[in-house]
């Protein structure tokens, strides 16, 4: 069992920042989850590869974490009055995962987490719930520090606006941290990192010449062949092959310049107009120039817009695939009866709703990689639970194995209710058999009675039939005959009334051990036999023909 550490580490210092780094930390566990506002998934994947942490302004570093800092303290002896024990700052690990707690009393059962005041966590508190943003934090501080409960304060330092809330240790949260943190671990060993910034600001377009046309029944004087040439020259300098944010930016830029590049023209055209009635030169060259603007626009704006649709839907196969393959991965280490099956055991990652609204790569990358990264612990949690149901399965029904052909489908089924599936058929089964067993004994022996009074029955009238035998030699042989030596005693001769021999009637059962003897078979197979013969019959014949 892994074993909780007290570290002697003062928050803010370089050593407790190193410390951070190297662990996973209860204040980084929304941000892991992709919870958090603040802090994306793929910003803290990139802070604990480079093992940089995140920087601030020096507005924030003041306004926020400092000011932080300093209504904790005011907020600690409050606190520490209302729950009758002092409260000390610490820092602890269970494993990787760590938690630097802002209070735990001296028998750490009770922690104590202080948030610096905003109206909206406020009213939360004070209505009884916890943002789902928090409590990620909250569990991981219970969960490492071992605490009862955990006392979460929004307060501006002062007993007049304060709010507490109790938070207590959740099993399912915990499970879903731990599950969480070592799908991050998976990711931030095979992490590459992407060279990817919010939307770039385009670059400046040097733009073209003031076209200035002066016209007095002919053209007096024009710019028009400078102006001309600059804007082929501009024409065909215009980038259409967009792949990085940077690409889409100039593009948008471009596409607003060339919108007013037109209007300029067609200002140009009207004042040029006005002064006279027909140049045609002059007409057809700015027509030319401003058809070839507007083209080019055009191209641009489509290009845009297919090439944002491609990468965006590469980004979402991307994730499909990756899900995929994991699901494939899990799969492999199951049985082939046995396996995770995303229609029934978990939902695919809603990738399409994640990008929606997201107009960045990075924006699309960390929306389409947090959801992939859910969605694996969804899908490892529930390999899990397969893998466990296999297991007692094995151990209790696997002599059984015939009565689930359906194990892939029942198997699906919650675990109790699995469980009571495989125990019920089992039990009927063994019912069945033994009700089977029972008719088949009923059977067996109703089939001996049977055989035993129709040869009774038989035996009877043979019996008085028989003449008396010889008197036996006053010295009779030693040895017996070898018929005699294998035939019961209750079938060798006997004394009768006058001195002389005769056979005695046998019983039912002698007669039927007699013939399994000689016909090599069962006592029950000669019973069955002989109930389905006629004897009436047979000694009707015999007396017909006697």
């Amino acid at each position: 069992m892994t074993e909780r550490i007290t570290h002697d580490l003062v928050q803010g210092t370089p050593e407790w920042l190193e410390f951070r780094l190297t662990h996973f930390g209860a204040s980084e566990a929304a941000a892991m989850l992709g919870l958090s506002p603040k802090v994306k998934r793929n910003e803290l994947l990139h802070m604990k590869f480079t093992c940089q942490p995140k920087e601030f302004s020096d507005w924030v570093q003041e306004h926020i974490l400092d000011e932080g800092h300093r209504l904790e303290a005011l907020a600690r002896p409050i606190v520490e009055q209302q729950i009758g024990e002092d409260l000390y700052p610490v820092t602890c690990s269970l494993g990787i995962l760590s938690a630097s707690c802002d209070g735990l009393t001296m028998g750490e059962s009770d922690a104590w987490e202080h948030k610096q005041y905003n109206e909206a966590l406020y009213e939360s508190i004070e209505f009884g719930e916890l943002p789902e943003e928090h409590m990620p934090q909250a569990q991981q501080i219970l969960m490492v520090t071992g605490a009862d409960r955990l006392k979460f304060t929004c307060s501006d330092g002062t007993p007049d606006k304060m709010v507490h809330l109790e938070v207590l240790p959740d099993p399912e949260w915990f499970e879903r941290l731990r599950a969480g943190w070592a799908q991050f671990e998976k990711d931030l060993a095979a992490y590459e990192p992407r060279e990817l910034k919010e939307k770039p600001q385009a670059e400046a377009i040097m733009g073209l010449p003031t076209l200035a046309v002066q016209i007095k029944g002919e053209v007096v004087a024009s710019n028009l062949p400078r102006f001309k040439a600059a804007a082929d020259v501009f024409i065909a300098g215009i980038k259409t092959d967009l792949k990085t944010d940077q690409d889409f930016a100039d593009a948008e830029e471009t596409i607003k310049f060339c919108d007013k590049a037109e209007t300029q023209i067609d200002l140009a055209q009207s004042a040029a107009i006005s002064q006279t009635a027909s140049i045609d030169d002059l007409m057809k060259t700015l027509g030319h120039i401003r058809e070839q603007l507007r083209r080019k626009r055009l191209d641009l704006t489509g290009t845009v817009k297919k090439r944002k649709e491609e990468i965006k839907t590469e980004i979402l196969l991307d994730g499909r695939r990756q899900f995929a393959d994991h699901i494939k991965a899990i799969n492999l280490e199951l049985v082939d009866v046995c396996t995770v099956d995303v229609r029934v055991n978990v939902a695919e990652p809603d990738f399409a709703g994640a990008i929606k609204g997201k107009r960045t790569l990075a924006s699309l990358h960390e929306a389409v990689d947090t959801a992939l990264a859910n969605g694996k612990i969804a899908a490892d949690a529930a390999a899990r639970e397969l893998r466990a149901k296999l297991d007692w399965y094995v151990k209790n029904a696997d002599s059984f194995d015939f009565l689930f052909r359906d194990l892939q489908t029942v198997i699906q089924k919650p675990a109790d209710d699995f469980k009571l599936v495989v125990t019920t058929r089992i039990d009927q089964h063994k019912q069945k058999e033994a009700e089977r067993k029972a008719r088949e004994d009923a059977a067996s022996a109703a089939a001996a009675e049977a055989a035993a009074k129709a040869a009774a029955t038989q035996a009877a009238p043979a019996a008085e039939a028989q003449p008396a035998a010889p008197v036996a030699s006053a010295a009779p042989s030693a040895t017996p005959g070898a018929g005699e030596a294998h035939r019961p005693a209750a079938t060798q001769a006997a004394p009768a009334a006058g001195g002389g021999l005769r056979i005695p009637r046998p019983t039912a059962a002698q007669i039927i051990d007699i013939l399994a003897e000689h016909y090599g078979t069962t006592s029950q197979q000669v019973a069955a036999l002989l109930s389905t013969m006629d004897f009436k019959a047979e000694l009707d014949r015999l007396e017909a023909t006697a």
